[in-house]
């Protein structure tokens, strides 16, 4: 087995080993659930763990290429893992992510189906029940039927009414509703509700729940999240069965008190309404596990709260709490507890002697000290800190050993616990953006740690102990002050990420070239002045980035970097394309920005599978025709914000038949090459400040175009038919002298609006058109007939009548500009073209007669507004 083998087993053992307890419980059990209170028991029993994937770096090839920035927010990665929080509807399929003891525990009659169904992701159960015999198979999949016998998914159908003929076809107890605009279950039998017990109406803009909803005696889980319901009725207590429900991006303002009458409910999701606060009847819930009120308005944390004697899960992210009650102390079997994004300036010293604490997390608060007292959280496996006022950490957190994850960015943390070797659990510490000087020795002990990320700090280097942590598979030491390559991360086998960017680094040691199990490698913005050597060595890289350092030339051996997917080189110094990196036939992205290159080799075409080129900002004499050739290309940025203007792009642009994105923006271009609609695949066109006048005809063509930036032009028209582009979602016509339409229609940026103008226009414009027939018609003379007819290129056989013809010459001039009308179609002209011309055919043959008759027709037409 490879060293890259091995690492990724390893990380994958990590990551999904609780995945696969889960779908061997699975694999046991085939059939559904025996009862709604085992399902119950699965998103509880959650509680006792943190999901893995919170915790444990997932396999590298999953994410390598992922775009990952240590000195981004972390309080935004604490968001993406709320995610996996049991507290909405869309999460709880994440319970089977749990440690294998409490898998064990919790889990041992339960089927991975169950997950699912109570997620709401309507995977719904296998049951060994008959299908109506009436009803095909076919046809049951039309009406939304699953595969087993009980579940009927009709989500985004465009019902309008509840589907009472279904009930009737077929015994159904599971049915999700979600994306239609259902607002009442009249008309239903109330017999054919009865055996319902799980109903989702997601999304079905509901400002009420329908009053029948008390008919459903047996439902045992409810959702009707992302609605517009401002309030519960009364009927909903009458479900007595009911186990959960979801009421979450709702307007609900009052705590519905009606719900204290269900025995049985176990989950309750409010999150993202608009609580001021909670009625101090809430103790009543006595089986309430799992309790969420995120993104509310609440000021206080309600007592009431604290005497919920069955709660083990509590999310009150996002609301406007200053302080902590010290009835918190009697939450005794609360185990989950997320107080993010709220106003706390300290801890009430009671929160410590909830005993059973597992995930504490307090990002984005005014948190200034942690009490010594942290060392009662002795079965805490995650706490979360991000975004407070701390500068100090207790030592005595190193009685937390059952600490698997410490996250402490965007504080001001000067240095860590010196105890900090004893949490000989932790697998993630996170310390960016703080103002640790030095990372000391202790952090060598933590034997399993596998992600150190310790960016945007003061560190000027890493101790040789590291080398210690053989499991680490993470690091990130961007924007430190480090200068020399600290040689010991070269002896971490497990090694596949890191990243060094925003260093001084001016020198690469031959040790790296032993780490051939790494992946991804970052050394943006610092002091290279060449092309390691010794980055050639290692040849499983996905990811390099160089990109701003002073790098000059490539090294032959290039070539057996044969993995390299992604290459940053912008920012540096190149003159001349590097010919070697023609070698790397498995590249896939590359960027070259910001340098100054001036011609591309031919040889770039052996580079097949590239699908991403940036060479924006260079110096190119003229467009690079050789890109041309890359018909794998996808992306292709060459904006020259700071470079040499291209005026003008080839048409064998059209030869890129796979190209999705093109920028041309920031040039000299002053036109579109003709024969652009070729590019069917096109998605979005960015091609502002530039001299561009007029959108070629073919451009219409491209069926596939969501983004559209033509700002900064020299359009003065728009083609009428633009609204033919149907895939248009976003566009951008700013700065341009538009005439048609006036720029004032198009500074909404809304296309149905620029449309319903043009379509407007043309109207006018052939109703002005008929109206210069006319005048023309009935003015002209017969001399100044047969010049109209040279000037306008109309045969003589359409003009040339006997001279015992009854057609009068009116007649014959009306007839002869409808065929020219009717000819100039066909070449596209508007009708506002045509008046155009054959203005300009008057004015040469000395009409002058009738020009002034149209002249007072435009201007009385242009008076008028529409």
């Amino acid at each position: 087995m490879s060293e890259k083998e091995g690492a990724s087993e390893e990380l994958e053992n990590i990551a999904n080993q609780c995945i696969k307890e889960s779908e061997s419980q699975s694999g046991k059990e085939p059939g559904f659930v025996r009862e709604a209170s085992d399902s119950l028991n699965e998103a509880s029993h959650y509680l006792e763990g943190k999901p893995s994937d919170q915790i444990y770096e997932t396999h590298p090839r999953m994410n390598i290429l992922e775009s990952t920035s240590s000195s981004g927010s972390k309080s935004k990665k604490n968001a993406e893992q709320n995610k996996n929080l049991p507290f909405s509807e869309t999460s709880i399929r994440n319970a089977s992510l749990v440690s294998k003891i409490e898998i064990s525990q919790s889990l041992s009659s339960l089927t991975g189906s169950t997950t699912e169904y109570q997620a709401f992701n309507f995977q719904s159960p296998k049951t060994v029940g008959k299908v109506n015999p009436q009803v095909s198979e076919e046809n049951q999949k039309q009406l939304g039927f699953e595969s087993d016998n009980f579940t009927v998914n009709l989500e985004a159908k465009g019902l309008l009414e509840f589907p009472k003929d279904i009930l009737k076809t077929k015994y159904v107890k599971y049915l999700y509703l979600d994306k239609n605009q259902i607002k009442t279950f009249q008309g239903t039998d109330s017999g054919d509700l009865l055996e319902l017990e799980i109903l989702s109406m997601q999304e079905n803009g509901l400002s009420s729940l329908p009053s029948e909803i008390q008919l459903l005696h047996n439902l045992r889980i409810l959702n009707v999240s992302h609605n517009r319901i401002s309030h519960i009725p009364k009927e909903i207590s009458r479900l007595r069965k009911v186990r959960q429900l979801f009421f979450n991006n709702n307007y609900i303002e009052s705590f519905p008190s009606d719900l204290q009458s269900l025995g049985n409910l176990e989950i309750l999701g409010l999150g993202k309404n608009k609580l001021r606060e909670l009625p101090n009847t809430l103790p009543n819930f006595e089986t309430l596990r799992v309790l969420n009120l995120e993104y509310n308005q609440l000021k206080i944390f309600p007592k009431a709260l604290c005497f919920l004697p069955k709660l083990n899960s509590l999310n009150l992210t996002g609301n406007l709490i200053s302080s902590l009650p010290k009835e918190i102390r009697e939450l005794k079997n609360l185990e989950k507890l997320l107080l993010d994004h709220n106003k706390l300036t300290f801890l009430a010293v009671e929160i410590f002697q909830l005993l059973k604490i597992k995930e504490l997390q307090l990002a984005d608060n005014k948190l200034e000290v942690i009490s010594h007292k942290i060392k009662n959280f002795r079965e805490l496996r995650s706490l979360i800190l991000d975004k407070n006022l701390l500068k100090n950490i207790p030592e005595n957190i190193s009685y937390c050993l059952m600490l698997e994850c410490l996250s402490l960015s965007d504080n001001k943390v000067t240095e860590l616990p010196k105890s900090i070797h004893k949490l000989k659990n932790l697998r993630k510490l996170l310390v960016n953006r703080n103002h640790i000087v030095k990372i000391t020795e202790d952090v060598s002990h933590l034997g399993n740690i596998c992600s150190l990320e310790f960016s945007g700090n003061m560190i000027t280097d890493v101790p040789i102990e590291i080398k210690n942590c053989q499991k680490i598979t993470k690091v990130e030491l961007n924007y430190n002050k480090i200068i020399y390559f600290p040689v010991g991360l070269c002896a971490l086998h497990s090694l596949y990420y890191l990243s060094f960017s925003g260093n001084y680094i001016s020198e690469i040691p031959v040790d790296i070239s032993f780490s051939k199990q790494l992946l991804r490698l970052e050394f943006h913005e610092n002091k290279l002045l060449m092309f390691s050597e010794h980055f050639c060595s290692l040849s499983n890289l996905i990811y390099l980035d160089l990109g701003k350092n002073q790098i000059k030339k490539i090294p032959p051996s290039i070539s057996n970097m044969v993995s390299l997917h992604v290459l940053i080189l912008c920012g540096n110094k190149f003159e001349t394309f590097p010919r070697e990196l023609c070698t790397l036939e498995n590249l896939q992205v590359l960027d070259l920005s910001e340098n100054q290159l001036q011609k591309i080799p031919s040889e770039i075409c052996n580079i097949k599978g590239i699908q991403k080129l940036n060479f924006s900002s260079n110096q190119f004499i003229y467009f690079p025709i050789e890109l041309c050739q890359l018909q794998s290309l996808e992306q292709l940025n060459i904006s020259q914000i700071n470079g040499k203007k291209l005026t003008r792009i080839p048409e064998e642009l059209s030869n890129m038949t796979q190209l999705k994105e093109l920028d041309i923006s920031n040039n000299a271009i002053r036109e579109i090459p003709r024969n652009i609609g070729e590019l069917r695949n096109l998605v979005s066109l960015h091609a502002c400040n530039n001299q561009i006048s007029y959108l070629p005809p073919s451009f219409l063509s491209l069926n596939d175009l969501q983004q559209l930036n033509l700002s900064g032009n020299n359009l003065t028209a728009l083609p009428s038919a633009i609204n033919n582009l149907f895939s248009l979602k976003e566009i951008n016509f700013d700065d341009n002298p538009l005439l048609r339409p006036p720029i004032e229609i198009c500074k909404g940026k809304q296309l149905y609006t620029i449309t319903r103008y043009l379509q407007r226009a043309d109207e006018r414009d052939e109703k002005i058109l008929e109206k210069i027939f006319k005048i023309v018609a009935n003015n002209i003379t017969e001399t100044n007939f047969e010049f109209l007819c040279q000037k306008l290129n109309l045969a003589n056989s359409e003009t040339d009548r006997p001279s015992n013809s009854t057609v009068s010459l009116s007649e014959r001039a009306q007839q002869a500009l409808v065929i020219w009308k009717t000819e100039s179609n066909k070449s596209s002209l508007t009708a506002a073209a045509l008046t155009d011309q054959l203005i300009r055919a008057l004015t040469m043959i000395g009409a002058y007669e009738i020009m002034d008759k149209i002249t007072a027709l435009n201007l009385f037409a242009h008076a008028i507004k529409f």
